[in-house]
Formats: C-alpha cells, structure tokens, sequence
C-alpha cells in the first residue's frame, strides 16, 4: 500500500464535511458519514465503475465540488475490471476485477482529499461467492492493515421470501460486524433490467416495500450491529425511461421512518438507499433525501454520460480519425494526437464528471 499524505481543500473552499473524514472510510466513519448526511438532509452518490477512467472520473467529479462519494463495482463491473479475456469461472475475474478496482482507490484516494467508500453493488444469492471472495480479501486486509478493503458491501436477496433474505443478511452481516463492515440490503424488488439481472416481469405489488418489511430488517439487523441501510423499493426501475412511465412514491420512505420510530422511540432511525433512480425528478429525489435516503446509485445515467461525451468527439473530429494520416488538412497531415486513447477517453471522462457534478447538485450535496 503507498502511503501520502492526505491533501485538504484549500481555504478558498469550505470542506462540507467533519475534516476527519477523509480518504477511503470504514468502519466508524463510514457511519458516522451516513448519520452527517441524514442530518443535513442530503445524499451521496454511489456511481458504478468499470475500469480505472470511470474510478478517476468520478474521484474528479468529487474533488471539483468537494463533497464525499462512494465508487461501487458490480459483478459484470468487476469481471470487466478484471479483463474480458479471462474466463469468469467460480466468478475469479470477478473477485479479482473488484479486488482491483479497491486497490486502485485506495492508491489513488489521498490525492483527492475528500471521504471515500468503496462498495461492492447488488450481489444476488446465485452471486454469492463473489461476495464470499471479498469478504476474504477484506478479512486479510483486516488482519494486516487492522480495517477492511472494503467500507461497504450489497447483499440484494430481494427475490428470495423476505425471511430467507433477511437470514442469510443475518449470517453474512454476522461476519462482516466485526471488521465494521456497512451492509447494504434490499427488500422489494427494484424493477428493470441492470448488469444482467432481469426483474423487469415482476408483478407491481413487489415494486413498492411495506413498513413492516422494513421494520422486520431494522430488528433482525440492529441487535448485531449499527452499520447497515435498507434499499426499500418504492416502485423504483433500473435503466432509463421516460417521465411518466414509472410511478416513484418516494413519500413512502416516510412511512418506513415513522413506523420504524414507533416501535423504537428513536427518530428517523433507517439508513435508506435509492435505486433505479434514471430519469427521476427532482422533486422526487428531493423527497427521498428528506425521507432518510443517505446513498442513491446512479449507473445509467453516467454510462451515457461517458459514451456521450466520445461521440460528440467522434462526430468533431471524423475528418481526423479515419486512418493515421491524412486528415482535413492536408494527406500527409498526421492523426495521432486525436486518435491517441489518452484524447479520447478523456473527453468521456471530462462528460462523466459533469454528469455526477449533475448528481451531487440534485442530491443537495452543494
């Protein structure tokens, strides 16, 4: 591991955040990063990475603003981290993928100066031995570093009878309370189509979580221990969709909140994640973030963000990107310094991180 020393915003900028949290957090302070943005009524995006670029993109978009984020890597996210051209036997490349990303993070995150959390997204119950694989990679960062790899990992047994997901959370959460590892969960079912996964036939019912589910979470979760969230489904989709085609009832969360502070005497006591949140309105997210939602993921939306930004590079340059030489200016013109990886994929990153500098100013993290 290298170590440097952790940079700080200047004075110019007003940190946020407590000026402790700072670099990739575990245990506690990842905790206590959730209870700040609770507090203060705003959430923190959680962007889907799958290579090096997408990870220093979005480290980018959160130094420019200065606000905390969380890099999360799904199966397919981490199997592509890891390289296409290794066969995904026993989900290796994608242990492996997501191993490295976490590495990557954690090399890179004392330049940025700024709270980081490393989480692993959706793992379904057939998904089961990758998450067993970074629980042993966290297990020996742990036992040589005295914290783990990674701050937070997604148990996402929302299509399993809600006492099988909530035991096999118990089991797993049993194991990762130790090393202060955050728990991530769902119960309902988000809808659509996302990394592989296809929930878009499931009936509506499913699609909108009942306080006593919630509530049956809370109380199987918090005797073990306090780092956990709930991903409660709210009629939320994966992918995007026009407005109007999905209907989000976000005001729900509250009643998961208040039911929850009935039976404990605490107020606002959940820890809430959006999912599915593309083509959201503001006024939707707002009234998640109000209602305790502390993390909304955010896939779709950057994905075009990245691609959109290499098109419309594509589309300026064509003239100079149709062979090595020759160009608009001349045949013997050379074309390397516009087909040159570093200039293209750049001009993706520079889309991206205008699209999560999008994210926080939505989520009221300014």
């Amino acid at each position: 591991q290298i170590t440097v020393p952790l940079l700080h915003p200047g004075s110019e900028t007003k940190m946020p955040f407590p000026e402790h949290l700072c670099g990739v957090l575990t245990g506690e302070k990842v905790l206590e990063l959730f209870t700040y943005a609770k507090e203060k009524g705003f959430a923190i995006p959680a962007v889907n990475c799958v290579s090096s670029s997408s990870v220093n993109s979005v480290l980018e978009a959160a130094k420019k603003t200065n606000n905390p984020i969380i890099i999360q890597v799904s199966q397919g996210g981490g199997a592509f981290y890891c390289g296409k051209g290794i066969k995904d036997e026993g989900y290796k490349a994608t242990i492996a993928g997501s191993i490295a990303l976490a590495h990557h993070v954690r090399t890179v995150a004392p330049l940025y100066g700024i709270p980081i959390v490393i989480h692993s997204d959706h793992c379904a119950k057939k998904l089961l031995p990758w998450f067993d694989g970074m629980l042993e990679a966290d297990e020996a960062y742990f036992k040589a570093h005295g914290e783990p790899l990674f701050g937070s990992h997604m148990l996402d047994l929302s299509e399993e009878p809600d006492p099988e997901n909530i035991e096999i959370c118990v089991k797993y959460f049993k194991r990762m309370a130790p090393m202060k590892i955050w728990l991530e969960m769902e119960i309902g079912i988000t809808g659509g189509v996302e990394d592989g996964v296809d929930n878009s036939g499931v009936t509506k019912d499913k699609l909108y979580t009942s306080p006593e589910q919630v509530y049956a979470v809370y109380e199987a979760l918090s005797p073990i221990a306090p780092y956990f969230s709930i991903a409660a489904a709210f009629g939320n989709v994966h992918g995007v969709y026009k407005p109007g085609n999905v209907k989000l009832s976000p005001e729900l969360l509250g009643g998961h909140q208040e039911y929850a502070a009935g039976k404990t005497g605490k107020a606002k006591p959940l820890y809430l994640v959006f999912h599915g949140g593309s083509g959201s309105t503001p006024e939707e997210i707002k009234t998640a973030v109000c209602n305790g939602v502390v993390k909304m993921n955010i896939d779709t939306d950057t994905q075009w963000a990245y691609w959109d930004g290499l098109r419309v590079f594509e589309a300026s340059k064509r003239g100079y990107l149709q062979g090595q030489i020759g160009n608009p200016e001349g045949p013997d013109k050379p074309n390397k310094s516009y087909y040159d990886p570093r200039k293209w994929l750049r001009e993706a990153e520079n889309s991206m991180v205008k699209r999560v500098e999008l994210a926080f100013d939505e989520l009221g993290a300014k």
